[in-house]
Protein backbone atom coordinates (compact mmCIF):
# COMPACT_ATOMS: atom_id res chain seq x y z
CA UNK A 1 0.00 0.00 0.00
CA UNK A 2 1.42 3.42 -0.98
CA UNK A 3 1.80 6.28 1.48
CA UNK A 4 -0.84 8.36 -0.33
CA UNK A 5 -3.34 5.52 -0.07
CA UNK A 6 -2.56 4.99 3.62
CA UNK A 7 -3.04 8.70 4.19
CA UNK A 8 -6.44 8.69 2.49
CA UNK A 9 -7.54 5.73 4.60
CA UNK A 10 -6.37 7.41 7.81
CA UNK A 11 -8.12 10.67 6.98
CA UNK A 12 -11.33 8.81 6.15
CA UNK A 13 -11.13 6.78 9.36
CA UNK A 14 -10.63 9.95 11.42
CA UNK A 15 -13.53 11.64 9.66
CA UNK A 16 -15.70 8.59 10.30
CA UNK A 17 -14.94 8.73 14.03
CA UNK A 18 -15.84 12.41 14.12
CA UNK A 19 -19.09 11.76 12.28
CA UNK A 20 -19.97 8.97 14.72
CA UNK A 21 -19.15 11.19 17.74
CA UNK A 22 -21.24 14.04 16.38
CA UNK A 23 -24.22 11.76 15.87
CA UNK A 24 -23.95 10.55 19.47
CA UNK A 25 -23.76 14.10 20.85
CA UNK A 26 -26.74 15.45 18.91
CA UNK A 27 -28.63 13.71 16.17
CA UNK A 28 -30.99 16.69 16.01
CA UNK A 29 -28.26 19.07 14.82
CA UNK A 30 -27.82 17.24 11.48
CA UNK A 31 -30.68 17.65 8.98
CA UNK A 32 -31.55 14.59 6.96
CA UNK A 33 -30.05 14.74 3.46
CA UNK A 34 -32.59 15.82 0.83
CA UNK A 35 -34.43 12.87 -0.63
CA UNK A 36 -33.20 10.43 2.03
CA UNK A 37 -35.46 9.24 4.87
CA UNK A 38 -34.24 10.06 8.37
CA UNK A 39 -34.51 6.49 9.69
CA UNK A 40 -33.64 4.67 6.46
CA UNK A 41 -31.70 1.41 6.26
CA UNK A 42 -28.90 2.71 4.05
CA UNK A 43 -27.33 0.57 1.33
CA UNK A 44 -24.25 2.14 -0.23
CA UNK A 45 -23.41 1.72 -3.91
CA UNK A 46 -20.37 2.63 -5.98
CA UNK A 47 -21.23 2.98 -9.68
CA UNK A 48 -19.53 4.38 -12.80
CA UNK A 49 -21.40 7.64 -13.47
CA UNK A 50 -18.41 9.25 -15.21
CA UNK A 51 -15.42 7.94 -17.17
CA UNK A 52 -15.09 5.19 -19.74
CA UNK A 53 -17.80 2.95 -18.25
CA UNK A 54 -20.31 5.73 -17.53
CA UNK A 55 -22.91 4.38 -19.97
CA UNK A 56 -23.92 1.69 -17.47
CA UNK A 57 -23.92 3.55 -14.14
CA UNK A 58 -27.34 5.18 -14.20
CA UNK A 59 -28.96 1.98 -15.51
CA UNK A 60 -27.59 -0.05 -12.60
CA UNK A 61 -28.71 2.59 -10.12
CA UNK A 62 -32.22 2.54 -11.60
CA UNK A 63 -32.39 -1.22 -10.99
CA UNK A 64 -31.44 -0.75 -7.34
CA UNK A 65 -33.87 2.14 -6.89
CA UNK A 66 -36.60 -0.08 -8.30
CA UNK A 67 -35.71 -2.77 -5.76
CA UNK A 68 -35.85 -0.20 -2.95
CA UNK A 69 -39.30 0.91 -4.11
CA UNK A 70 -40.57 -2.68 -4.22
CA UNK A 71 -39.12 -3.48 -0.79
CA UNK A 72 -40.56 -0.37 0.82
CA UNK A 73 -43.96 -1.09 -0.70
CA UNK A 74 -43.62 -4.49 1.01
CA UNK A 75 -43.12 -2.86 4.41
CA UNK A 76 -39.37 -2.27 4.57
CA UNK A 77 -37.54 -3.45 7.69
CA UNK A 78 -40.31 -3.44 10.32
CA UNK A 79 -41.56 -0.17 8.90
CA UNK A 80 -38.12 1.39 8.37
CA UNK A 81 -37.61 2.24 4.69
CA UNK A 82 -34.65 0.99 2.72
CA UNK A 83 -32.57 3.74 1.13
CA UNK A 84 -29.83 3.86 -1.52
CA UNK A 85 -26.77 6.09 -1.29
CA UNK A 86 -24.80 6.11 -4.56
CA UNK A 87 -21.35 7.49 -5.23
CA UNK A 88 -19.28 7.71 -8.42
CA UNK A 89 -16.49 5.20 -9.10
CA UNK A 90 -15.22 7.43 -11.93
CA UNK A 91 -14.80 4.15 -13.86
CA UNK A 92 -12.05 2.96 -11.54
CA UNK A 93 -9.86 6.02 -11.07
CA UNK A 94 -8.16 7.17 -7.85
CA UNK A 95 -11.10 9.52 -7.36
CA UNK A 96 -13.36 6.47 -7.45
CA UNK A 97 -11.34 4.83 -4.68
CA UNK A 98 -11.71 7.98 -2.59
CA UNK A 99 -15.51 7.80 -3.01
CA UNK A 100 -15.37 4.14 -1.97
CA UNK A 101 -13.52 5.13 1.20
CA UNK A 102 -16.13 7.83 1.77
CA UNK A 103 -18.90 5.24 1.73
CA UNK A 104 -17.20 3.09 4.34
CA UNK A 105 -15.70 5.73 6.65
CA UNK A 106 -17.62 8.99 6.23
CA UNK A 107 -21.05 7.59 5.37
CA UNK A 108 -20.40 4.48 7.50
CA UNK A 109 -22.58 2.25 5.35
CA UNK A 110 -22.90 -1.26 6.72
CA UNK A 111 -23.96 -2.76 3.37
CA UNK A 112 -21.96 -2.03 0.21
CA UNK A 113 -22.87 -2.92 -3.38
CA UNK A 114 -20.35 -2.70 -6.21
CA UNK A 115 -18.06 -1.49 -7.63
CA UNK A 116 -18.11 -2.83 -11.18
CA UNK A 117 -14.35 -2.33 -11.39
CA UNK A 118 -12.37 -5.38 -10.30
CA UNK A 119 -9.33 -3.41 -9.15
CA UNK A 120 -11.36 -1.19 -6.83
CA UNK A 121 -13.15 -4.18 -5.32
CA UNK A 122 -9.82 -5.85 -4.61
CA UNK A 123 -8.33 -2.66 -3.20
CA UNK A 124 -11.15 -2.14 -0.70
CA UNK A 125 -11.19 -5.76 0.55
CA UNK A 126 -8.86 -5.10 3.54
CA UNK A 127 -11.15 -2.29 4.71
CA UNK A 128 -14.28 -4.44 4.36
CA UNK A 129 -12.58 -7.12 6.42
CA UNK A 130 -11.14 -4.74 9.02
CA UNK A 131 -14.49 -2.99 9.55
CA UNK A 132 -16.43 -6.28 9.25
CA UNK A 133 -18.84 -4.81 6.70
CA UNK A 134 -21.00 -6.65 4.18
CA UNK A 135 -20.00 -6.45 0.50
CA UNK A 136 -22.34 -7.50 -2.32
CA UNK A 137 -20.61 -8.07 -5.69
CA UNK A 138 -23.14 -8.27 -8.54
CA UNK A 139 -20.75 -7.33 -11.36
CA UNK A 140 -19.43 -9.76 -13.98
CA UNK A 141 -15.86 -8.78 -13.18
CA UNK A 142 -16.15 -9.09 -9.41
CA UNK A 143 -13.18 -10.62 -7.59
CA UNK A 144 -13.24 -14.23 -6.49
CA UNK A 145 -14.89 -15.00 -3.14
CA UNK A 146 -13.13 -18.37 -2.77
CA UNK A 147 -11.59 -17.68 0.60
CA UNK A 148 -12.64 -18.33 4.18
CA UNK A 149 -12.84 -15.25 6.39
CA UNK A 150 -13.88 -14.69 10.00
CA UNK A 151 -14.52 -10.97 9.42
CA UNK A 152 -16.22 -9.22 6.54
CA UNK A 153 -18.88 -10.80 4.36
CA UNK A 154 -18.64 -11.11 0.58
CA UNK A 155 -21.39 -12.39 -1.73
CA UNK A 156 -20.79 -12.77 -5.46
CA UNK A 157 -23.81 -13.00 -7.79
CA UNK A 158 -22.42 -13.19 -11.35
CA UNK A 159 -20.57 -16.24 -12.71
CA UNK A 160 -17.02 -16.89 -11.55
CA UNK A 161 -14.06 -17.00 -13.96
CA UNK A 162 -14.25 -20.79 -13.63
CA UNK A 163 -17.86 -20.85 -14.94
CA UNK A 164 -16.97 -18.48 -17.79
CA UNK A 165 -13.85 -20.44 -18.73
CA UNK A 166 -15.75 -23.72 -18.60
CA UNK A 167 -18.50 -22.47 -20.91
CA UNK A 168 -16.01 -21.01 -23.40
CA UNK A 169 -14.00 -24.24 -23.43
CA UNK A 170 -17.03 -26.50 -23.80
CA UNK A 171 -18.42 -24.43 -26.65
CA UNK A 172 -15.07 -24.40 -28.48
CA UNK A 173 -14.84 -28.17 -28.03
CA UNK A 174 -18.40 -28.62 -29.29
CA UNK A 175 -17.48 -26.59 -32.39
CA UNK A 176 -14.55 -29.01 -33.03
CA UNK A 177 -11.94 -26.34 -32.38
CA UNK A 178 -8.58 -28.07 -31.90
CA UNK A 179 -6.28 -25.23 -30.76
CA UNK A 180 -6.81 -22.05 -28.76
CA UNK A 181 -4.87 -19.28 -27.08
CA UNK A 182 -5.74 -15.90 -25.61
CA UNK A 183 -4.91 -12.23 -25.61
CA UNK A 184 -5.75 -11.23 -22.05
CA UNK A 185 -5.36 -8.19 -19.83
CA UNK A 186 -3.22 -8.65 -16.73
CA UNK A 187 -5.95 -7.67 -14.27
CA UNK A 188 -7.24 -10.22 -11.78
CA UNK A 189 -10.54 -11.00 -13.50
CA UNK A 190 -9.53 -11.28 -17.16
CA UNK A 191 -6.35 -13.12 -16.22
CA UNK A 192 -8.37 -15.74 -14.35
CA UNK A 193 -10.92 -16.08 -17.18
CA UNK A 194 -8.04 -16.75 -19.57
CA UNK A 195 -6.38 -19.33 -17.32
CA UNK A 196 -9.66 -21.15 -16.54
CA UNK A 197 -10.46 -21.27 -20.25
CA UNK A 198 -7.07 -22.80 -21.00
CA UNK A 199 -7.26 -25.30 -18.15
CA UNK A 200 -10.73 -26.53 -19.06
CA UNK A 201 -10.00 -26.66 -22.78
CA UNK A 202 -6.92 -28.79 -22.12
CA UNK A 203 -9.02 -30.99 -19.85
CA UNK A 204 -11.38 -31.61 -22.75
CA UNK A 205 -8.47 -32.81 -24.91
CA UNK A 206 -7.71 -29.61 -26.82
CA UNK A 207 -4.32 -27.95 -27.34
CA UNK A 208 -3.55 -24.59 -25.75
CA UNK A 209 -0.95 -22.58 -27.66
CA UNK A 210 1.16 -19.66 -26.45
CA UNK A 211 -1.00 -16.89 -25.04
CA UNK A 212 -0.19 -13.19 -24.67
CA UNK A 213 -0.80 -10.83 -21.76
CA UNK A 214 -1.24 -7.09 -22.08
CA UNK A 215 -1.45 -4.06 -19.82
CA UNK A 216 -4.42 -1.75 -20.23
CA UNK A 217 -3.52 1.74 -21.38
CA UNK A 218 -0.66 0.79 -23.71
CA UNK A 219 0.04 3.22 -26.55
CA UNK A 220 -0.54 0.48 -29.14
CA UNK A 221 -1.41 -3.21 -29.01
CA UNK A 222 -0.18 -4.11 -32.50
CA UNK A 223 2.85 -6.11 -31.22
CA UNK A 224 0.58 -8.02 -28.82
CA UNK A 225 -1.93 -8.74 -31.59
CA UNK A 226 0.82 -9.99 -33.89
CA UNK A 227 2.23 -12.22 -31.14
CA UNK A 228 -1.18 -13.67 -30.24
CA UNK A 229 -2.17 -14.50 -33.81
CA UNK A 230 1.34 -15.58 -34.70
CA UNK A 231 0.63 -18.75 -32.73
CA UNK A 232 -1.98 -19.62 -35.42
CA UNK A 233 -4.58 -20.92 -32.99
CA UNK A 234 -8.01 -21.69 -34.42
CA UNK A 235 -9.58 -19.38 -31.82
CA UNK A 236 -8.07 -16.58 -29.75
CA UNK A 237 -9.90 -15.46 -26.63
CA UNK A 238 -10.02 -11.70 -26.15
CA UNK A 239 -10.30 -11.18 -22.38
CA UNK A 240 -10.24 -7.47 -21.59
CA UNK A 241 -12.55 -4.66 -20.58
CA UNK A 242 -14.44 -2.74 -23.32
CA UNK A 243 -12.23 0.37 -23.48
CA UNK A 244 -9.05 -1.67 -24.02
CA UNK A 245 -10.73 -4.30 -26.19
CA UNK A 246 -12.22 -1.71 -28.56
CA UNK A 247 -8.72 -0.34 -29.26
CA UNK A 248 -7.42 -3.87 -29.84
CA UNK A 249 -10.23 -4.74 -32.26
CA UNK A 250 -9.76 -1.48 -34.15
CA UNK A 251 -6.01 -2.11 -34.58
CA UNK A 252 -6.73 -5.77 -35.43
CA UNK A 253 -9.14 -4.65 -38.18
CA UNK A 254 -6.59 -2.23 -39.62
CA UNK A 255 -4.04 -5.09 -39.58
CA UNK A 256 -6.26 -7.16 -41.88
CA UNK A 257 -8.28 -9.12 -39.29
CA UNK A 258 -5.98 -12.13 -38.88
CA UNK A 259 -7.46 -15.15 -37.09
CA UNK A 260 -10.77 -15.54 -35.23
CA UNK A 261 -11.80 -14.21 -31.82
CA UNK A 262 -13.71 -15.65 -28.92
CA UNK A 263 -15.06 -12.86 -26.72
CA UNK A 264 -15.12 -12.68 -22.93
CA UNK A 265 -18.28 -11.73 -20.99
CA UNK A 266 -17.22 -8.16 -20.24
CA UNK A 267 -17.45 -7.44 -23.98
CA UNK A 268 -21.18 -7.92 -24.20
CA UNK A 269 -21.62 -4.17 -23.83
CA UNK A 270 -23.13 -1.63 -26.19
CA UNK A 271 -20.25 0.73 -25.40
CA UNK A 272 -17.87 -1.89 -26.84
CA UNK A 273 -19.80 -2.19 -30.12
CA UNK A 274 -20.05 1.58 -30.39
CA UNK A 275 -16.26 1.94 -30.43
CA UNK A 276 -15.20 -0.73 -32.95
CA UNK A 277 -15.43 -0.60 -36.76
CA UNK A 278 -18.93 -1.51 -37.95
CA UNK A 279 -19.16 -5.18 -38.86
CA UNK A 280 -15.62 -5.99 -37.76
CA UNK A 281 -16.72 -8.68 -35.29
CA UNK A 282 -19.78 -10.00 -37.10
CA UNK A 283 -19.74 -13.78 -36.71
CA UNK A 284 -17.65 -13.74 -33.53
CA UNK A 285 -18.92 -15.65 -30.49
CA UNK A 286 -18.85 -15.07 -26.76
CA UNK A 287 -20.51 -16.09 -23.52
CA UNK A 288 -22.02 -14.10 -20.68
CA UNK A 289 -24.26 -14.84 -17.70
CA UNK A 290 -27.55 -16.47 -18.57
CA UNK A 291 -30.59 -14.58 -17.29
CA UNK A 292 -32.74 -17.70 -17.55
CA UNK A 293 -33.61 -19.37 -14.27
CA UNK A 294 -32.29 -22.86 -13.65
CA UNK A 295 -35.90 -24.08 -13.79
CA UNK A 296 -36.32 -22.47 -17.21
CA UNK A 297 -33.48 -24.56 -18.70
CA UNK A 298 -33.19 -28.22 -19.66
CA UNK A 299 -30.70 -30.49 -21.39
CA UNK A 300 -32.32 -31.77 -24.59
CA UNK A 301 -29.42 -33.98 -25.71
CA UNK A 302 -27.21 -35.56 -23.05
CA UNK A 303 -24.58 -36.72 -25.55
CA UNK A 304 -23.91 -33.25 -26.93
CA UNK A 305 -25.06 -31.39 -23.79
CA UNK A 306 -27.39 -29.30 -25.95
CA UNK A 307 -29.58 -27.09 -23.77
CA UNK A 308 -32.71 -25.02 -24.19
CA UNK A 309 -33.85 -22.17 -21.95
CA UNK A 310 -36.90 -19.96 -21.89
CA UNK A 311 -36.67 -16.31 -20.84
CA UNK A 312 -40.02 -15.50 -19.26
CA UNK A 313 -38.59 -14.39 -15.92
CA UNK A 314 -36.07 -11.99 -17.46
CA UNK A 315 -38.72 -10.63 -19.84
CA UNK A 316 -41.01 -9.89 -16.90
CA UNK A 317 -38.27 -7.89 -15.18
CA UNK A 318 -37.45 -6.00 -18.38
CA UNK A 319 -41.13 -5.06 -18.67
CA UNK A 320 -41.34 -3.94 -15.03
CA UNK A 321 -38.13 -1.91 -15.34
CA UNK A 322 -39.21 -0.28 -18.62
CA UNK A 323 -42.59 0.74 -17.26
CA UNK A 324 -40.93 2.40 -14.28
CA UNK A 325 -38.17 4.17 -16.22
CA UNK A 326 -39.96 5.60 -19.26
CA UNK A 327 -39.25 2.79 -21.69
CA UNK A 328 -35.58 2.28 -20.84
CA UNK A 329 -34.34 -1.32 -20.97
CA UNK A 330 -32.13 -2.75 -18.20
CA UNK A 331 -28.66 -3.90 -19.08
CA UNK A 332 -28.13 -7.59 -18.23
CA UNK A 333 -26.02 -6.58 -15.22
CA UNK A 334 -28.93 -4.53 -13.87
CA UNK A 335 -30.85 -7.74 -13.12
CA UNK A 336 -28.09 -8.77 -10.71
CA UNK A 337 -27.97 -5.33 -9.06
CA UNK A 338 -31.70 -5.46 -8.38
CA UNK A 339 -31.23 -8.89 -6.81
CA UNK A 340 -28.30 -7.69 -4.71
CA UNK A 341 -30.51 -5.16 -2.92
CA UNK A 342 -33.29 -7.71 -2.37
CA UNK A 343 -30.93 -10.37 -0.99
CA UNK A 344 -29.57 -7.92 1.58
CA UNK A 345 -33.10 -6.91 2.60
CA UNK A 346 -34.28 -10.51 2.91
CA UNK A 347 -31.35 -11.34 5.17
CA UNK A 348 -32.01 -8.33 7.41
CA UNK A 349 -35.77 -8.94 7.67
CA UNK A 350 -35.32 -12.63 8.49
CA UNK A 351 -32.63 -11.91 11.09
CA UNK A 352 -34.82 -9.27 12.75
CA UNK A 353 -37.72 -11.74 12.90
CA UNK A 354 -35.74 -14.64 14.31
CA UNK A 355 -33.26 -12.93 16.64
CA UNK A 356 -34.83 -9.58 17.40
CA UNK A 357 -32.03 -7.58 15.80
CA UNK A 358 -30.24 -7.10 12.49
CA UNK A 359 -26.81 -8.73 12.06
CA UNK A 360 -24.08 -6.61 13.59
CA UNK A 361 -21.33 -7.80 11.24
CA UNK A 362 -20.89 -8.43 7.55
CA UNK A 363 -19.74 -11.95 8.30
CA UNK A 364 -23.00 -12.72 10.12
CA UNK A 365 -25.18 -11.33 7.32
CA UNK A 366 -23.32 -13.33 4.67
CA UNK A 367 -23.96 -16.51 6.65
CA UNK A 368 -27.69 -15.73 6.92
CA UNK A 369 -27.99 -15.06 3.17
CA UNK A 370 -26.24 -18.34 2.37
CA UNK A 371 -28.48 -20.30 4.73
CA UNK A 372 -31.68 -18.66 3.47
CA UNK A 373 -30.85 -19.71 -0.07
CA UNK A 374 -30.55 -23.41 0.70
CA UNK A 375 -32.33 -25.55 -1.94
CA UNK A 376 -34.37 -27.08 0.89
CA UNK A 377 -36.14 -23.80 1.70
CA UNK A 378 -39.39 -22.59 0.18
CA UNK A 379 -38.96 -20.36 -2.87
CA UNK A 380 -39.90 -16.67 -3.03
CA UNK A 381 -40.01 -14.65 -6.24
CA UNK A 382 -39.03 -11.05 -6.91
CA UNK A 383 -42.45 -10.70 -8.53
CA UNK A 384 -44.22 -10.87 -5.14
CA UNK A 385 -41.97 -9.35 -2.51
CA UNK A 386 -44.99 -8.49 -0.37
CA UNK A 387 -45.77 -12.15 0.24
CA UNK A 388 -42.07 -12.95 0.70
CA UNK A 389 -41.53 -10.26 3.33
CA UNK A 390 -44.65 -11.33 5.24
CA UNK A 391 -43.31 -14.89 5.51
CA UNK A 392 -39.81 -13.72 6.44
CA UNK A 393 -41.28 -11.57 9.25
CA UNK A 394 -42.98 -14.71 10.49
CA UNK A 395 -39.60 -16.45 10.64
CA UNK A 396 -40.08 -18.62 7.56
CA UNK A 397 -36.73 -19.14 5.71
CA UNK A 398 -37.04 -18.44 1.99
CA UNK A 399 -34.66 -18.90 -0.92
CA UNK A 400 -34.78 -16.18 -3.54
CA UNK A 401 -35.79 -16.52 -7.17
CA UNK A 402 -34.58 -13.22 -8.52
CA UNK A 403 -34.62 -11.13 -11.66
CA UNK A 404 -31.36 -12.75 -12.81
CA UNK A 405 -31.15 -16.18 -11.21
CA UNK A 406 -32.30 -18.76 -8.68
CA UNK A 407 -29.75 -18.26 -5.95
CA UNK A 408 -27.73 -20.93 -4.19
CA UNK A 409 -24.37 -20.07 -2.67
CA UNK A 410 -21.25 -22.06 -1.91
CA UNK A 411 -19.47 -21.84 1.45
CA UNK A 412 -17.64 -18.71 0.34
CA UNK A 413 -20.68 -16.74 -0.82
CA UNK A 414 -20.36 -17.33 -4.58
CA UNK A 415 -23.58 -18.03 -6.47
CA UNK A 416 -23.67 -21.34 -8.34
CA UNK A 417 -24.29 -20.99 -12.09
CA UNK A 418 -25.47 -23.95 -14.16
CA UNK A 419 -25.80 -22.34 -17.61
CA UNK A 420 -24.09 -19.55 -19.54
CA UNK A 421 -25.54 -17.67 -22.48
CA UNK A 422 -23.79 -18.04 -25.84
CA UNK A 423 -24.12 -15.12 -28.24
CA UNK A 424 -22.81 -13.84 -31.52
CA UNK A 425 -22.58 -10.47 -33.26
CA UNK A 426 -24.68 -10.08 -36.38
CA UNK A 427 -25.04 -6.80 -38.28
CA UNK A 428 -23.21 -5.08 -35.41
CA UNK A 429 -25.83 -6.32 -32.93
CA UNK A 430 -25.67 -8.89 -30.12
CA UNK A 431 -27.79 -11.98 -30.83
CA UNK A 432 -28.44 -14.74 -28.28
CA UNK A 433 -27.81 -18.36 -29.26
CA UNK A 434 -28.24 -21.66 -27.41
CA UNK A 435 -27.09 -21.69 -23.76
CA UNK A 436 -24.03 -23.66 -22.67
CA UNK A 437 -24.16 -25.91 -19.56
CA UNK A 438 -21.46 -25.36 -16.94
CA UNK A 439 -20.52 -28.99 -16.26
CA UNK A 440 -16.72 -28.89 -16.05
CA UNK A 441 -15.06 -30.59 -13.10
CA UNK A 442 -13.21 -28.31 -10.72
CA UNK A 443 -9.50 -29.05 -10.57
CA UNK A 444 -9.07 -30.53 -14.05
Amino acid sequence: MGSAQRGRRLRCAEAGLLVGLASLLSTACEPTAPGHPENGVVIGALLPFTGSESAIGRNLEQAMLLAVEHLNAAGGLDGRPFDLLSRDSHSGSNRGFDRLLDLLYRDQVAYLIGPEENDLALEIAPDVKGLDRFHMLPGYAAPSTARSESKGGWVRLAPSPFAVGCALAKDADREDVGTVNSLAARDDYNGKVSSEFATNFAGLGGRVLASVRLTSGEHTYVPKIEAAFGARAERTLLAAYPATASTIVTEWTISGRPGTWLLGPALRAEAFLANIPTGSLDGSFGVSPSLSLKGECRIVDEATETAECTTGNAAAFIDRFSRRWNGEVPFPAAHFYYDGVVLIAMGLVYAQATSGEVPRTGHALQKIIRELNSPDNEAASWRDLGAAMTKLRAGVPLRYIGAAAEYEFDDYGANKHHFMQKWTIDDHTFVDLAPVPVTCRVGL
